[in-house]
């Protein structure tokens, strides 16, 4: 074609010889070995499938899920940077504390920072909880406190905070920009 000679190898069929390295043909996918889990994009109601592939319990890659009917393997661009979400060597990692009137954020055990946030919640359900409204009907709910999930979480994620705010805590306003 366009008059250019074909590299060949000794055959007489006179294919032509792919110009490729030892090395190279030994490549493979990096998907290869990897486990795929079926997952759904965390960030809109539409629900689009996704192949989160993981090696050695590292996550790899995460992909539109080609059999689904819903996205048929395509992804928004939210939902294809779902990987750059959670591996990002600008992810916070540890937990920091600014103590009132400081200019500074120190870093703080994340056992600490966990036991402070359940005293402060506490605190505030406790102040403000409702066993019985103003016609003696059980409600035994708090208003004082409303929570925003938020659509990098995934499902999973988004139901035990719906569960734990509404059903454990009794708080109203239980939101999530997910909406699911």
């Amino acid at each position: 074609m366009f008059g250019l000679p074909l590299l060949t190898d000794r055959d007489p069929m006179r294919r032509p010889l792919q110009p490729f390295s030892r090395q190279t043909r030994q490549k493979g996918s990096r998907l290869r070995g990897a486990t795929v889990t079926k997952s759904v994009c965390p960030y809109c109601a539409v629900g689009c499938s996704m192949d989160v592939y993981t090696k050695g319990g590292e996550l790899i890659d995460i992909e539109g899920n080609p059999d689904s009917p819903i996205n048929e393997g395509t992804l928004c661009p939210k939902g294809a940077n779902s990987f750059q979400l959670a591996v990002n060597p600008h992810r916070q990692k540890f937990a920091l504390h600014r103590k009132p009137y400081s200019d500074r954020w120190e870093r703080v055990p994340l056992d600490w920072a966990m036991n402070r946030v359940a005293e402060l919640v506490k605190e505030a359900r406790d102040e403000g909880f409702v066993p019985k409204d103003e016609n003696g009907l059980l409600v035994n709910h708090v208003t004082n406190i409303g929570t925003l999930g938020g659509a990098t979480l995934d499902n999973e994620e988004n139901y035990l905070i719906k569960k734990l705010f509404s059903a454990g805590l009794g708080v109203v306003s239980v939101e999530n920009q997910a909406r699911i």
